[in-house]
């Protein structure tokens, strides 16, 4: 079983730079091999939150207002099982990120969401590592 304590393996690098790029989908894909084999714990909550933070991203890419909110909620609550970091990624920053953009898309609702600031998009930010583009 694989614990958070772990350093990132390949697979988890990929998919940080898929998901800070915008491939949300493709890190999806990534991860969810990753997922899949993995026991109930830490890394797989960490996974799934991952993911379901990817599918609000492309929930809010195709206007899916109501679709962005329900992911991203479950995404933040698996998300509220983990502190710290995880496999070498800033969790409680990925938090944080996930929570602006959850309030960005209240703010702006249904009819307003495409104008939300990119700037609001989370981030998966390695722990003592640069950042992948």
């Amino acid at each position: 079983m694989q614990t958070c304590e772990q350093e990132p393996s390949k697979e988890v690098l990929e998919a940080v730079e898929l998901f800070n790029r915008g491939e949300w989908f493709e890190a999806h894909h990534v991860l969810d091999r990753l997922y899949m084999q993995e026991e109930k714990g830490e890394v797989r909550y960490f996974h799934q939150a991952v993911i379901q933070v990817g599918a609000a991203l492309i929930h809010w890419q195709k206007g899916n207002f109501d679709g962005a909110m329900a992911v991203l909620e479950r995404g933040l609550q698996h998300l509220s099982e983990l502190r710290g970091s995880c496999q070498g990624i800033d969790v409680a920053d990925f938090i944080l990120g996930a929570k602006r953009l959850r309030e960005a898309l209240q703010a702006l609702g249904p009819a307003r969401m495409s104008e939300l600031d990119p700037a609001r998009i989370p981030k998966l930010k390695l722990v003592g590592r640069e950042r992948p583009s």
